[in-house]
């Protein structure tokens, strides 16, 4: 470990190294971040990231970052559990909950549990009642690398109390080491993806893909082809971990996004510029408040767990 910097609170936060085969990637414990990945033989790196951990506290939150206990929108920050419902953070649009609000787990200095050249497992607690959400809750991440360019990521989540769990990493991607996500070329596993109002929030209609949303055959990427912040739908429900997504730069550079989670969500980063493409894998958003969707309730005595897998490769 090295000593990355000091919060605005006065915690030490730092940086993990990890290798095997052509990968290196750095990991902070502000956040369990996943601040680079550099494949051998490449000049660049393939994820967008800061030096600056006051970035990490402000602007670029999100990047890299753990999101937890539940990432992306919930609908008028609330959700209903059997008993209650939980009021949240309204941290988005004065209405909804984005990303768990200013106490979710992007905002914590984590705890490393143990550390190797090839893998670091970090943890966090939140406790009940923190930013609306219910439930002592223990997170750990997992991050494995293993030869010739695989990162593995797996999360775990007990609670002593019914509450909701849905996780993502945050990561913005630009295969080519460029200001733009123009040359990338995008492939989904996906029949159909979750429509979003002008919040921003899913529906709750499940539609088929169809023209610029189709991505079932590769084709390229590029600002406002569509506008992406959508999640795609690649099962109904949590499944054993197989290959959903596949991004190619025209550098050549290859990813492969493998995952248990029923949705990935696609952001083409127009908040900063078409820069990069955010590929979180997830439940599908607002699940609580739309019936039809599979449930996040975690209750006590279960466990969440999600692996998510990248595989790069240089063409």
């Amino acid at each position: 470990m090295a000593y990355f910097g000091t919060t605005a609170g006065g915690e030490t936060v730092e940086k993990l190294s990890l290798a095997a085969g052509d990968l290196q990637v750095e990991l902070l414990t502000w956040g369990a971040v996943l601040n680079s990945v550099r494949l051998k033989g490449v000049a660049y790196d393939l994820t967008l990231g800061s030096d600056r951990l006051a970035d990490y506290e402000g602007a670029m939150c999100y990047y890299g970052a753990l999101i937890a206990p539940n990432v992306n929108r919930l609908t008028d920050a609330r959700v209903p559990l059997s008993d209650r419902t939980l009021e949240l953070q309204a941290n988005f649009n004065g209405r909804h909950s984005l990303h768990s609000g200013d106490t979710g787990t992007h905002f914590k200095n984590w705890r490393v549990l143990r550390a190797s050249e090839t893998e670091a497992l970090l943890a966090v607690d939140l406790p009940d009642g923190e930013g609306g959400f219910s439930g002592n809750r223990h997170f750990e991440v997992l991050f494995q690398v293993d030869a010739p360019a695989t990162l593995r990521l797996t999360v775990t989540a007990v609670t002593d109390a019914e509450t909701v769990v849905n996780t993502a990493n945050h990561s913005y991607w630009n295969l080519d080491g460029s200001g733009t996500i123009s040359g990338h070329s995008l492939q989904l596993a996906a029949e159909s993806y979750l429509p979003v109002n002008a919040d921003f929030v899913a529906t709750g209609e499940v539609r088929p893909v169809s023209g610029m949303f189709d991505f079932r055959k590769a084709k390229p990427v590029a600002p406002h082809q569509p506008d992406l912040d959508n999640c795609f739908c690649v099962s109904r429900g949590r499944e054993p971990l197989r290959d959903v997504l596949w991004l190619r730069g025209q550098s050549g550079v290859t990813m492969t996004l493998a995952t248990t989670e029923a949705g990935v969500q696609v952001y083409d980063c127009r908040h900063d510029g078409f820069k990069g493409l955010a590929i979180e894998a997830h439940a599908w958003p607002d699940a609580p408040n739309k019936p039809d969707f599979s449930p996040i309730t975690l209750m006590p005595g279960e466990e969440l767990r999600q692996i998510t897998e990248w595989r790069f490769a240089r063409g």
